[in-house]
């Protein structure tokens, strides 16, 4: 196995960048201020594992996956967790964990698990590894691009973080509802476009 460090770096540069503005960002954000940070990282890093293992794996066979299925699964998705963040700022349950409802490990991790792994399928960050992986070798390209996938996560959970601790829960449950709504919705509207 030859790591290149240039091959690492550029994975990296390429990936974070594409993935700041990504709805799975976002999403990552909302979970975070309603949810257990940490909980929710491990949920994502392990999707965007997979996705780059997969990526690299399989190179471009990804992107032939019929992109409207996975843009309806991604919006129920994203409306589900409207929902429960919406319905959870009325439900009085702001005592205690600093306002926070305590959810266990597994349930956390898994719903950040799916949520990034359905919504980042066949997504510009994984094709773009995918090629990646085609011209500067597999193991630069898979750890320089999962840890920026990772990294961006990260940032987002500290920002979801100092929001939460700033604002009133019920106003970030509410704006992260209307957040998820919006990227369920624009999963929709990606299916036309």
């Amino acid at each position: 196995m030859h790591l290149d460090p240039l091959a690492i770096l550029t994975a990296f540069g390429l990936i974070f960048v594409a993935e700041l503005p990504d709805k799975t960002m976002f999403a990552s954000l909302a979970m975070g201020t309603r949810m257990r940070p940490l909980f929710v990282w491990f949920g994502t890093s392990a999707a965007f594992i997979v996705h780059v293992a997969l990526a690299v794996g399989a190179g471009g066979l990804l992107g032939m996956l019929p992109g409207w299925i996975v843009q309806v699964v991604s919006a129920a998705l994203f409306g589900v967790g409207a929902f429960m963040l919406l319905r959870g700022g009325v439900d009085g349950d702001d005592e205690g964990a600093g306002g926070r409802r305590v959810v266990g490990f597994w349930p956390v991790f898994s719903t950040a698990f799916m949520a990034v792994f359905i919504s980042e399928w066949g997504d510009l960050t994984q094709i773009t590894t995918a090629n990646l992986a085609a011209t500067n070798g597999t193991w630069s390209t898979a750890i320089g691009s999962a840890a920026a996938l990772m990294a961006v996560s990260a940032l987002a959970l500290l920002a979801g973080r100092f929001i939460a601790n700033r604002v009133p829960l019920q106003t970030v449950q509410r704006v992260g509802g209307v957040c998820m709504l919006g990227l369920a919705i624009w999963s929709v509207v990606e299916i036309f476009v």
